[in-house]
């Protein structure tokens, strides 16, 4: 997403107009899509976790610095919000274990086949999808969304060298697994 001048709305959001919401939100809301549905390791999550995007957009937009490029900024925002889904749906998994342990009934009916698809096994992914989650960031970020390493540094508010080197591992890990899918007799790649 091109960096676009947001700060009309988000000052005018700022004043509680519901409207200018809308715009940014009509402005947006592709970019965030996919960059959640890359992001996400069970794309059934990516509506919820869009959702909870725009809320902590709402939530934090007195945090934010109107002289900061927004597209920094609001990646950061969406990539703390996958995160955090990512561990509240473990910690869901995991009491729901517990309460299976004790014998007890799923205590929100819909909720054991939302978590049971966490615990099913995962279907052909591609390489970049089985990376770790801040590999996969890393990934996501530098390449679908063409962010420098500075920006990414900026943007997870991590130093150059942590996102230097996990850019490296990634891209050594994934140089091995087309190489093991060459050797393999399938198809030849070759990773940058």
């Amino acid at each position: 997403m091109k960096e676009i001048d947001v700060r009309p709305w988000l000052i005018r959001m700022r004043h509680g107009e519901e409207e200018a919401f809308q715009e940014l939100y009509r402005a947006t809301r592709t970019y965030v899509y996919n960059l959640i549905y890359f992001l996400a390791p069970h794309k059934q999550d990516v509506d919820d976790i869009m959702s909870e995007v725009y809320v902590e957009l709402i939530r934090s937009l007195d945090k934010y610095d109107l002289e900061q490029p927004f597209i920094a900024w609001f990646n950061g925002l969406i990539v703390r919000q996958v995160r955090n889904w990512n561990r509240s749906t473990w910690r869901r998994f995991r009491l729901l274990e517990r309460v299976k342990e004790k014998g007890y009934e799923a205590p929100v009916a819909g909720m054991e086949d939302k978590l049971g698809a966490i615990s099913d096994q995962l279907e052909v992914i591609p390489a970049v999808e089985q990376l770790s989650q801040k590999l996969k960031e890393i990934v996501v970020l530098r390449y679908y969304q063409n962010c420098s390493l500075e920006e990414i540094a900026l943007m997870l508010q991590i130093p150059l060298g942590t996102v230097k080197s996990r850019h490296h591992l990634a891209m050594k890990k994934l140089r091995a697994h087309f190489e093991e899918r060459t050797n393999s007799g399938e198809a030849s790649y070759h990773v940058h």
